[in-house]
């Protein structure tokens, strides 16, 4: 069931709520707010399992490259669900980075696109909604490093004062160091080179399927790119805005967060997530990730753990979401309200 309601700017909202055929199942499982908002800042989604009580807990989902909100609606459906039974009341912030999904035709968004200005981005959200800042940052691939440079950029107060540090950082198979030719199949590289090598309008989607296809990508890989395609007339153009994503992308290569994880600011847990199946790991980043995984401390430091992923290659919340919430549900659940 949708309805369309009106908030206070008069900028409409969409409230999505999933609705069983039972009556009387309503009555134990919750329903899921979803809003979506375009302002002059990035563009968000909104779920809640309770839209009508207030949320004492806020936790940010950031995707990754050439991705965007919706990607992560069901895996943040299915975790608000799980978080109903403690005593917060959870929202989630589904965020749609610079260059990315909604956000990729606001105005505004100016270069350099890097990830320092993508964490900027979001501390110019909560500003300008006058929210809290997050208790939970959970980023992605590109938006897990994100995630890390909203904590560093927190901690140099580079947000304003009014945004402090989440309690939590999630970084889902995310590599934290530069990302050199070395550790890196060329993938991405690849997809990146092909794309701008196409005009800005193509016939349809299935074409592009066909095309990705016959220079060689997999089929898993070819229609994923498919769905990021918006009509446009008659024809389909891109939901993303390709040169400044791929800005980004070289921003993901280059930065670094080891000096961040090695001494992790005090209050912050930093939780590794990496994919068991995942290609972007080298060994001598997992030993050195593992060699960072601390104790409960005296609590003067943050703290840094790691986690496997089991059964799952790079697209976590797709390749195993249960896996993934039975990491993440207890963890959420410990922040008390």
């Amino acid at each position: 069931m949708a309805r369309l309601i009106w908030n206070k700017q008069g900028i409409p909202s969409t409230l999505l709520t999933r609705c069983l055929n039972s009556p009387s199942s309503l009555l134990t499982l919750p329903y899921y707010s979803t809003s979506k908002r375009s302002l002059r800042t990035l563009a968000y989604e909104e779920i809640q399992a309770n839209p009508n009580k207030p949320y004492t807990h806020t936790a940010f989902i950031l995707h990754g490259l050439l991705g965007s909100a919706r990607n992560w609606r069901s895996f943040s459906r299915t975790l608000v669900s799980s978080l109903s039974d403690s005593p917060s009341e959870w929202r989630m912030v589904l965020v749609d980075l610079r260059n990315h999904g909604n956000s990729a035709e606001m105005e505004g968004l100016d270069p350099p696109h890097d990830l320092v200005n993508a964490a900027k981005d979001l501390g110019n959200l909560i500003n300008s909604k006058g929210w809290e800042s997050p208790d939970v940052v959970i980023g992605h691939s590109m938006g897990g490093k994100v995630a890390l440079q909203f904590a560093k950029s927190c901690g140099n107060r580079d947000c304003g004062e009014n945004v402090k540090l989440p309690k939590q950082l999630w970084v889902l198979d995310s590599v934290p160091g530069e990302v050199t030719s070395d550790n890196s199949d060329g993938e991405v590289e690849k997809v990146l080179q092909t794309l701008q090598s196409l005009p800005s309008t193509v016939p349809s989607r299935k074409w592009l399927v066909n095309h990705m296809l016959d220079l060689g990508f997999s089929k898993s890989l070819s229609e994923w790119i498919g769905t990021n395609l918006k009509k446009a007339g008659g024809e389909e153009t891109w939901a993303f805005n390709l040169e400044g994503a791929v800005q980004m992308f070289h921003s993901y290569r280059e930065l670094s967060y080891w000096s961040l994880l090695e001494h992790p600011p005090k209050g912050l847990e930093i939780s590794i997530v990496r994919a068991e199946k995942s290609d972007r790991w080298d060994a001598d980043v997992i030993t050195r990730l593992e060699s960072l995984a601390s104790p409960e401390g005296d609590g003067s430091a943050g703290k840094i753990s790691v986690h496997v992923l089991p059964s799952s290659g790079h697209w976590v919340h797709v390749d195993n979401p249960k896996g993934l919430l039975e990491i993440m549900a207890p963890k959420l659940k410990s922040l008390m309200p």
